[in-house]
């Protein structure tokens, strides 16, 4: 099932453009400048293709790693002790959020996604180039796989950029040689631009511990509680250093502790403050 996500026009885009950078920049800019066979270009050669190699796995793992699916046992547990009416109806009124969609509840920062049918765990988005959400489970594959491409792409900038002014052009042939230098060179930093936007933005939302679809939802917050006069702050956001700490941390506390809840119907509260305090 995880295999036909692979059978989709952008993720074969997705390979295809990575095939087509890879070998441009090996054996056509590296081969031009300095040749495959110096120490200079071999070290280069090595450096982008140990990028390559981990761009290609952190995309695998953003195709194939179950972004988080809301069990069908799952009952919020809206009992708690010592506290107010007050305080439990607010936390029946929270909890207590069904999908219409799906027809059953959902726990908090979960979102229903309408192109794979069901609620996604800490939904970021649905993510067209990897024909999957990007949730609990594969986001920190997903940010890892921005960085390794952005800091690839940086690279082979670079790599065109210092072979173009350290090579001796001849200017009366070669020419569909330096229109291709000029085309790829402008591909690579357009792409770099963009995946740097990305990789920004995506920095942004971890020091705050936000996604995507959170930050949409409080700008609609943060509007209403002026209109109040009141003022509005992100319910999960410990502070930047906890929340940049916690991402490396989530992925394999959240499995251990998520087998142990769901074997008891996933207790709210549990799910609830693993969330809070882990994500």
């Amino acid at each position: 099932m995880k295999l036909q996500r692979f059978l989709s026009i952008p993720v074969f885009s997705v390979f295809l453009l990575m095939g087509l950078i890879y070998y441009s920049t090996l054996f056509i800019i590296i081969q031009n400048w300095i040749g495959l066979r110096s120490s200079a270009g071999t070290l280069n050669a090595v450096i982008f293709t140990f990028m390559a190699s981990l761009c290609l796995f952190s995309f695998f793992a953003c195709v194939l790693t179950d972004p988080g699916h809301v069990p069908a046992s799952y009952v919020p547990d809206v009992e708690g002790n010592n506290q107010s009416d007050q305080q439990s109806q607010s936390n029946a009124s929270y909890y207590l959020k069904q999908c219409d969609k799906c027809c059953m509840y959902k726990p908090p920062r979960a979102h229903h996604c309408r192109i794979c049918r069901r609620c996604v765990l800490r939904m970021d988005h649905h993510c067209l180039w990897i024909n999957n959400c990007v949730g609990y489970w594969n986001y920190k594959a997903f940010f890892i796989l921005v960085l390794y491409a952005t800091v690839a792409s940086i690279y082979c900038t670079v790599l065109i950029i210092t072979s173009v002014f350290q090579q001796e052009w001849d200017f009366v042939g070669r020419m569909p040689l330096k229109i291709f230098y000029i085309v790829f060179g402008v591909k690579m930093a357009a792409l770099g631009a963009t995946l740097g936007t990305l990789l920004g933005w995506h920095m942004y939302l971890i020091a705050h511990n936000m996604t995507t679809i959170e930050y949409y939802e409080g700008i609609r917050a943060a509007w209403l509680a002026r209109q109040s006069g009141q003022n509005y702050r992100h319910p999960f956001d410990i502070s930047v250093y906890g929340n940049i700490t916690l991402v490396s941390l989530y992925l394999s506390h959240y499995i251990t502790h998520f087998s142990s809840v769901a074997s008891s119907n996933l207790n709210m509260q549990s799910l609830y403050a693993f969330t809070l305090l882990k994500y």
